[in-house]
């Protein structure tokens, strides 16, 4: 992977999903010298990329020898107004602001920054600690192909990279995979104790449904096949699968009813933070 740079690629903001696409950027090719991490208490993983491939860690961004290609802020929500402000004297007009911060509107950047600077909103999901996640990003009028080209090229290094045609979106991309692992992980626990309830030992129970969660994942990202195909593949007329879906699957109260309101409520919630 090719990362066409015109100035340094500041991180701003090193915890665990700055220091999953940092590792991400180097594995991919991205030069250390290229990087610049901003970043007051470098600690864990961060701090052992550090160690191995010795970039520029900064507390504070003072005047740079060129302006960075893309700043990425990856600030803690609470803390982006007391930290952007100073974070966008460093923005140059060939600059890409690129935030992962959830709730924090385009709008909410550009009042800090010179008028005509490009913007892009993004939201990956922890999986991106694997490389195994997926963003939604969108972009203000002003971002060049090339400044797409590159946050896409950024964003990749975790997973995949959807891209969507309005900011209002990415609600609802919070709500589906942003907070999804959560889901998932849920899934899993509430599975285990299933398990318990039908005679099961604690720790076999878990195991159990760690498997079968992980590996049915892993197949689904393997298939060509859609995930109702999938699941018709595991269930036999009358069998004990059928039987299961019967109660998840009932026409109220089900599955379906219980996620899309799950759904709408993280989504509902992102409009409140961002508001």
């Amino acid at each position: 992977m090719s990362f066409k740079l015109d100035g340094p690629v500041v991180l701003a903001g090193a915890g665990k999903m700055g220091a999953a696409l940092l590792a991400g950027w180097i594995a991919r090719g991205l030069q250390p010298r290229d990087v610049i991490v901003q970043e007051p208490n470098l600690a864990g993983d961060a701090a052992k990329l550090h160690r191995k491939h010795c970039f520029d860690v900064v507390m504070y961004l003072q005047a740079l020898p060129t302006s960075p290609s893309v700043i990425v802020v990856a600030v803690k929500p609470q803390a982006m107004d007391s930290v952007f402000p100073e974070l966008a004297k460093s923005a140059g007009p060939a600059t890409v602001v690129m935030s992962i911060a959830a709730g924090k509107s385009i709008a909410s950047f550009e009042r800090h920054l010179p008028s005509g600077t490009a913007v892009v909103r993004a939201m990956p999901n922890t999986p991106a600690a694997i490389g195994r996640g997926i963003t939604g990003a969108v972009g203000n009028a002003h971002v060049t192909e090339a400044q797409k080209d590159l946050c896409a090229s950024l964003l990749s290094a975790a997973g995949e990279v959807v891209w969507l045609n309005d900011e209002a979106l990415i609600d609802a991309v919070t709500a589906v995979s942003g907070s999804g692992p959560a889901y998932v992980f849920l899934l899993a626990e509430t599975l285990a104790r299933a398990g318990e309830a039908a005679g099961l030992d604690a720790a076999t129970s878990m195991q159990l449904a760690r498997a079968t969660v992980s590996g049915a994942g892993e197949l689904l990202h393997r298939s060509q096949s859609d995930p109702a195909t999938l699941r018709q593949n595991v269930t036999s007329p009358g069998g004990t699968t059928a039987a299961a879906l019967s109660v998840l699957m009932r026409e109220k109260g089900g599955l379906q009813d219980l996620l899309t309101e799950a759904v709408l409520a993280a989504k509902k919630r992102g409009r409140e933070l961002g508001s």
